[in-house]
């Protein structure tokens, strides 16, 4: 579906989108337009930063790029845009936005754009955890020479649990340590199992990494079942949305000593004070910070501008957004 051409296209163009006129797009940030080295032509931007009080072209906005944690009572207003046909998002995730969708409103995400910063993540913990680096570093803090073996990713078997283009641009980095690399989607193709081959692969797998989107058939998949199939000393690594875990049953896990974790995200986001897994044994926790490198922002606009000129043109959509919520 396009959202300029979806329509009868003479009714399109005589009515309340004629192509004369330079399209309203409101940009999240007074530097967006500057990463995206420019607007396309026949685009006319203001920006939006998320303020209580929409810009004046609110009558005439066709495109929104919405900045990122926008709340409910805004989002919903976005009905009220008479002539808004587009949401592009910079983030990958959708679940933020997608119910404050208005009817006959594409959305779409930036998939690709963090799939190098997210990679570089995955990458690094997974090697901090097998080279004990928070070993060392607490016994550098109690000034013990604590003096042992590591472990190499060598020969190490991954199981990537989803596997669009973020886990097509890690499997390659991994499989580059010597890393056997396993992955799984919602069905089965060439190369890639089915969501239904879990229980059976999680025994095999020294290391989990969680890639999936939020959705109403993810939230709470990896649940204290998910996790007993996980073998002895497994690594469990949340790249995706913090309620995909049972929190209450990885929190059990990782006090039992039974399996580590690396997460990213956790539900609830932030953590409040005093939450268990501020204590957890065998966690390396950061702050919703995978995709939060110098690159992604640049990349999200590139993409941002690509979109705008085939939106332009009529030309159909990249990362059009599904009623799966991917």
């Amino acid at each position: 579906m396009n959202p300029r051409t979806q329509n009868n296209p003479e009714n399109f163009r005589s009515t309340s989108f004629p192509f004369t006129e330079k399209i309203s797009v409101w940009l999240p940030t007074p530097e967006s337009e500057a990463l995206m080295g420019g607007l396309p032509t026949g685009f006319r931007a203001e920006v939006w930063t998320g303020e209580a009080e929409f810009p004046a072209s609110a009558d005439t906005v066709e495109v929104i790029i919405p900045p990122y944690g926008v709340g409910a009572d805004l989002l919903s207003r976005f009905a009220e845009l008479p002539r808004l046909r587009l949401l592009q998002l910079e983030s990958a995730g959708v679940e933020w936005i997608r119910p404050y969708v208005p009817e006959g409103v594409v959305l779409c995400n930036a998939k690709g754009a963090y799939d190098r910063a997210v990679t570089e993540w995955v990458t690094g913990v997974v090697l901090a955890h097998l080279l004990r680096l928070p070993r060392f570093e607490q016994a550098r803090r109690d000034e013990r020479w604590d003096y042992t073996h590591t472990d190499s990713l060598e020969g190490k078997r991954v199981l990537l649990v989803g596997y669009g283009s973020l886990g097509s641009a890690l499997a390659p980095v991994l499989a580059g340590f010597g890393a056997e690399v396993a992955a799984v989607a919602r069905r089965a193709r060439p190369g890639v199992h089915g969501v239904d081959e879990l229980p059976g692969l999680l025994p095999e797998a020294d290391i989990v990494v969680l890639l999936l989107p939020l959705t109403e058939a993810t939230t709470g998949l990896v649940d204290a079942t998910f996790l007993s199939r996980i073998r002895d000393g497994g690594l469990l690594v949340n790249a995706g949305r913090g309620r995909l875990v049972d929190t209450d049953a990885l929190v059990a896990e990782l006090r039992g000593g039974r399996l580590y974790a690396a997460l990213d995200v956790t539900a609830p986001e932030p953590l409040p004070a005093g939450h268990p897994l501020w204590s957890a044994p065998g966690l390396i926790l950061t702050p919703h910070t995978a995709g939060s490198n110098t690159s992604p922002p640049a990349r999200a606009m590139a993409l941002a501008k690509a979109q705008l000129a085939r939106y332009a043109a009529g030309e159909p959509l990249a990362n059009v957004v599904g009623e799966a919520g991917y």
